[in-house]
């Protein structure tokens, strides 16, 4: 039989080359309908721009409807935190969540693979994001 689960120091042994970066990922869902979340907005973007300025904020945004033509008031947030309690506070202090707006679960997150590639000019100071 197969296990369920494999214990983390074997896969941050099996990843040792890798980023190995952790992370936390907000997961967020409306609890009262879209008028909650709506009334909301502004105070919870501020939130998350005082995130990003603090470089607590990692990355963050609106998760569409499976047809991707709608906001059915989801979003994902991905922090830095020392653990797992203090993503899970930070969720807690959104004015979103504090309102009972929206609904939140945190999960740990480990970067292993990916890139970032961001093409910069220099006479115009244009950049864009690849």
């Amino acid at each position: 039989m197969s296990p369920t689960s494999i214990p983390k120091t074997d896969i941050l042994k099996a990843c040792e080359a890798m980023l190995r970066k952790q992370l936390y990922v907000i997961f967020t869902k409306p609890t009262k309908g879209m008028e909650p979340v709506m009334a909301n907005l502004k105070e919870h973007l501020d939130f998350q721009i005082d995130l990003e300025k603090r470089g607590i904020m990692f990355a963050a945004g609106p998760m569409w409807n499976d047809d991707e033509n709608a906001w059915e008031g989801e979003g994902m947030v991905v922090v830095r935190a020392a653990s797992l309690g203090e993503a899970k506070a930070l969720a807690a202090s959104d004015p979103m969540h504090k309102a009972g707006a929206r609904s939140f679960t945190v999960r740990p997150w480990l970067i292993n693979e990916g890139t970032v590639t961001v093409k910069l000019s220099y006479s115009d100071g244009k950049y864009e994001i690849i």
